[in-house]
């Protein structure tokens, strides 16, 4: 047996950066006294989530890894608390900047980072504007509870982010999010359709994953969103172990073995009977592969 106790938050986030981040911390510390050992907290929880609107100003917020407020501070809590954390942050590299995750292991070490690969565009969800296309590809972490595969928000509704995670041996599926409500379509309630979408993953790729998100209303120029939270831990048949509602801050924990989800994955046969040959549709946009 090889259990692991998996943690999701969430949480509001409001411009005062100094609560942000010890409300943040205050999630950790209760994760980690449940037992938790692998501790998700939502993306670009520092602020609020400034991409609403095309805003000049909050391109400044932009940080190089080594230099950014929420990874020294969370990699250094990681250390003390012996637990590991992926944290969020807005990267600048050179020119470019990047919604990014840093990956601090049990002993505060970053062991690398990753980029968000897919980028949304839409009313609201302003992000083209703000990050460029991540270059790292899809990375998975040797950490001290397991190999830990991260992937950021929209990411999520991609089969392919968490197949390749998979393939590159991934034990546990890990989504930051920020998704709330639809501007352009006041109606729309994507909430249940984004937690079947990733517990399709789990359950595809036989492997336990964790979701977090934020709640409570943020305002930004003419906009409002309402984030809808409903954070969710799946275990590896795509089944919710535990989840939260739409409005509370809160830690959920469960604990699975990942030796038994190795084994079932084995068992049920999904990686032996793969084609990659057959798939050449996936590495085109309009499905059609041509002659090189």
């Amino acid at each position: 047996m090889r259990p692991v106790t998996l943690a999701a938050t969430q949480m509001s986030c409001t411009w005062d950066i100094d609560d942000n981040i010890a409300r943040a911390e205050a999630h950790v510390r209760k994760a980690a006294e449940a037992g938790a050992q692998v501790i998700l907290l939502q993306e670009l929880f520092e602020t609020p989530y400034f991409c609403q609107l095309e805003e000049n100003q909050y391109l400044e917020l932009a940080r190089p890894m080594s230099e950014s407020r929420v990874v020294k501070h969370f990699s250094a809590l990681a250390k003390t608390l012996g637990v590991v954390l992926p944290i969020s942050y807005y990267e600048r590299a050179g020119q470019a900047r990047y919604n990014a995750l840093a990956i601090a292991d049990a002993d505060g070490t970053i062991l690398g980072g990753y980029r968000k690969t897919h980028i949304p565009q839409s009313p609201g969800y302003q992000e083209k504007f703000y990050f460029s296309p991540g270059d790292t590809g899809f990375q998975v972490f040797d950490t001290r509870f397991g190999r830990v595969g991260c992937g950021i928000c929209w990411d999520q509704w991609f089969p392919e982010t968490a197949r390749a995670l998979a393939l590159r041996g991934a034990e546990m599926l890990l989504f930051p999010t920020a998704i709330g409500s639809e501007p352009h379509a006041p109606e729309l309630d994507s909430a249940a359709h984004w937690r079947r979408t990733m517990q399709g993953h789990a359950a595809a790729n036989m492997m336990p994953l964790v979701a977090s998100n934020r709640v409570g209303t943020e305002v930004q120029g003419n906009l409002q969103a309402d984030f809808y939270g409903t954070s969710f831990i799946a275990g590896y048949t795509g089944e919710i172990l535990t989840d939260a509602d739409r409005s509370e801050e809160t830690v959920l924990t469960a604990t699975v073995d990942l030796d038994e989800a190795a084994a079932y994955r084995g068992s049920w046969g999904p990686f032996r009977d793969r084609r990659p040959s057959m798939y050449g549709a996936l590495q085109t946009l309009d499905g059609v592969t041509r002659p090189t």
